[in-house]
């Protein structure tokens, strides 16, 4: 029974961590719930102890913090609701073995109770963050320096990222920790010095915060970002489809801006199923500002000799004064839009999981920014924004990043909010400013500094109107992506491992 009460507590800090993120937005907390984390770790007996509490810990975030996969399956995917609750444990439970196996090397390297156990497990929590978002195409959504885009930890953002970021999240409670624990023991002089490097982690992200990474690129342009907030059970309905057209019409009339951005599938079908006087309507729209207009929509190609299936590919495509541009999403959404293991798993997951399009084409990686409307446009589709080292391949010639996406997958759970505040990040990362059109919400306008301009209200349809500078200008972050924050922390990892290792030949 005692050997429980780690786990549980594990399982309850993980779920507290989720207020740490948008919208609740208390930002110092995953410093609280990490410290507390570690302190079990630091305490904890064997490797498999660890290993327990991190995947309590990871099953309490990810259960909690990304419950609405339940509901892109259940609801929308059109899943039984025993299997979609069924996929969303495995889904909770595989992120959740990265804080199990980072548990337990912390507890296999490093002695029990030991600073170097600390510092560790700062380390490993950041790989863990970082290797979750590579593998089974990628996770990094709740990371915890998200919780820190407006708060003067995001200073390390335009340096390293998020995992950057996260690191320092770690340290600072890892320092805590230390700080508190041998404060306790009445070893003064060492919590004092923990205290300080806890301050100066601190201080030296409010000092990053505080430079301008970038400078402006040209008079600011006017922008109108259109949400159309179409109701995701009618959105793919043949039947619907003149009443979306007519909505999106009627919002594009109403535009005053230069640069027009219409959310991810706005346009329900193919490119050459768009009645050819509707794209001349809203060209002309454009064209009447001396502007473009940005549309999501879908592509479609027969399949070529020798090729088992016709390819679909999730695009954007821009009409207006510039010539016509296309960008076809490169990172799908496994299940959602592509099928890992497809010759395995394929017939099983089309017999369960009913979403239109689930079985789409990546678009080329070597795409380039739209120039529209004054503007080189870096433009991400939906999920795609959850990446930064992808994001900031555009860079730096691109001065805006543009997002359009559609979160009513996921009705009114958390996910938007979250999507948001990841958004955000990636304009601190890149000091761009980053404009968001979504059907349902969140749509909005995102300073360099990553503060929200203006916003439309959630699951309301209309136009945001606003101005926007680009900006140019190359942060250390475009140039060398996540490489210092893995950097770091392995060189951290690998100096715990090492000082461990000593102190044991010295003792044994």
């Amino acid at each position: 029974m005692r050997a429980a009460v780690p786990v549980v507590a594990s399982l309850l800090l993980g779920v507290a961590t989720v207020a740490g993120f948008a919208p609740f937005g208390f930002s110092a907390l995953p410093v609280l719930t990490l410290a507390a984390l570690f302190a079990l770790w630091r305490d904890a007996a064997t490797p498999r102890a660890a290993a327990w509490i991190g995947f309590a810990f990871g099953a309490g975030l990810f259960g909690t913090g990304a419950s609405w996969v339940y509901v892109a399956l259940a609801r929308f995917g059109g899943m039984e609701g025993v299997l979609a609750l069924l996929a969303t444990a495995f889904f909770c439970a595989y992120y959740s073995f990265f804080l199990a196996a980072s548990g337990w090397l912390v507890a296999r390297l490093t002695r029990k109770g030991s600073v170097e156990r600390l510092a560790a497990a700062a380390a490993c929590w950041t790989l863990a963050e970082w290797l979750r978002s590579l593998f089974f195409s990628g996770f990094p959504w709740l990371s915890v320096g998200y919780a820190q885009t407006q708060a003067p930890l995001a200073g390390y953002a335009p340096l390293g990222g998020v995992f950057l970021v996260s690191l320092a999240v770690a340290l600072s409670a890892a320092l805590l920790v230390e700080a508190i624990a041998t404060l306790r023991s009445d070893r003064r002089r060492i919590a004092a010095l923990a205290a300080a490097a806890f301050a100066a982690v601190w201080i030296a992200g409010a000092t990053l915060r505080a430079i301008e990474w970038s400078r402006p690129a040209g008079d600011p342009v006017s922008v109108s970002l259109v949400q159309g907030n179409v109701e995701q059970e009618l959105k793919f309905d043949p039947k619907y489809r003149e009443q979306t057209l007519a909505i999106y019409a009627d919002l594009v009339a109403q535009a005053k801006g230069r640069l027009i951005v219409l959310p991810e599938s706005a346009l329900p079908m193919f490119a050459d199923e768009v009645p050819v006087e509707y794209v001349a309507r809203l060209r002309a729209a454009a064209q009447a500002r001396n502007g473009d207009l940005m549309l999501g929509l879908f592509f479609f190609e027969p399949r070529a000799t020798g090729e088992d299936e016709d390819r679909y590919f999730n695009s954007v495509v821009s009409v207006g004064t510039s010539p016509t541009q296309t960008y076809r999403k490169r990172h799908l959404v496994p299940f959602g839009e592509a099928i890992p293991a497809k010759p395995v798993v394929g017939w099983f997951i089309r017999r369960v999981l009913h979403i239109p399009l689930a079985d789409q084409t990546p678009g080329p990686a070597d795409q380039t920014p739209f120039e529209i409307a004054g503007e080189r446009v870096a433009v991400n589709i939906c999920y795609e924004d959850a990446f930064g080292s992808e994001i900031a391949r555009e860079l730096p010639e691109a001065t805006l990043l543009v997002n359009v996406t559609n979160d009513a997958w996921y009705g009114r759970s958390l996910a938007a909010e979250q999507h948001e505040q990841i958004a955000a990040m990636r304009a601190v990362e890149t000091s761009r400013p980053m404009l968001r059109a979504t059907n349902t919400g969140i749509t909005s306008m995102i300073d360099h500094r990553g503060a929200e301009i203006s916003r439309l209200p959630w699951f309301t349809r209309g136009v945001l109107e606003g101005t926007i500078a680009g900006r140019s200008g190359a942060t250390p972050y475009v140039r060398f992506g996540d490489s210092l924050a893995v950097l770091v922390a392995l060189a951290l990892l690998g100096a715990c491992a090492a000082s461990a290792r000593r102190r044991s030949a010295d003792t044994g």
